[in-house]
């Protein structure tokens, strides 16, 4: 039966990071639902064009657009040994949703990490984040400041702070993640699934207390 491994963690708490680092460990696929809502835009396929209608709108795009499009994903070969989720689902319906999708691919969800941080140190880590132009690569004007300021290490295009990383904005995204994700997170809990994994270490703590836990086969 394949392993499907949920992250979950308020913006800023580094779930892509983990979620990424996790995946190579473990030669599985990394499904993020921030980069299936890119490629369907950019692409312009069916499912982007509907969810393009929305977002454009400034409205949430519906779960079954959402959810059709990593159901799109999980058909394809890369998924055979299973996937770690990140950024889906959001929601104890769009779990549920997921669940009935595995299903059908001889899968469940084996365990839903949840990375803790507080919320003084999301926005500390969020609004110090800087992204190049060009490429999008991540700096931070304390934790990994450029080489040469303002300018991206690897392709020397300008850096800027995105529109969401301004404090305001930050302190309302962790508002809603909170809003949003309490009862998926008690979804998980009381399926005996959630694992709680402390967020304020480095990278590789973070990475060292996922890979022990998922190799005592709790």
């Amino acid at each position: 039966m394949s392993t499907f491994i949920v992250i979950l963690g308020p913006p800023g708490a580094g779930k892509g990071t983990q979620a990424r680092k996790l995946s190579e460990k473990l030669q599985m696929a990394h499904i993020s639902s921030g980069d299936l809502f890119r490629e369907h835009l950019r692409s312009e396929t069916e499912l982007g064009k509907l969810a393009e209608g929305y977002i454009s709108r400034g409205e949430l795009v519906p779960d079954d657009v959402t959810n059709a499009m990593v159901r799109d994903q999980l058909t394809r070969n890369d998924t055979d040994n299973g996937a770690i989720l990140d950024g889906f689902p959001r929601t104890p319906a769009q779990a549920e949703a997921l669940e009935k999708m595995l299903a059908e691919f001889n899968g469940h969800v084996n365990v839903a990490v949840n990375i803790k941080v507080p919320d003084d140190e999301l926005i500390e880590r969020l609004t110090g984040r800087l992204t190049c132009q060009e490429q999008g690569h991540i700096f931070h004007k304390k934790y990994n400041p450029p080489k040469v300021p303002g300018k991206c290490d690897f392709d020397g295009s300008e850096l800027y702070q995105r529109d969401d990383d301004k404090e305001e904005t930050v302190k309302k995204r962790i508002r809603v993640y909170h809003e949003q994700t309490r009862s998926l997170i008690q979804y998980y809990q009381e399926r005996g699934l959630l694992f709680e994994v402390d967020g304020k270490q480095t990278i590789e703590g973070v990475m060292a207390d996922l890979l022990e836990y998922l190799s005592s086969g709790e």
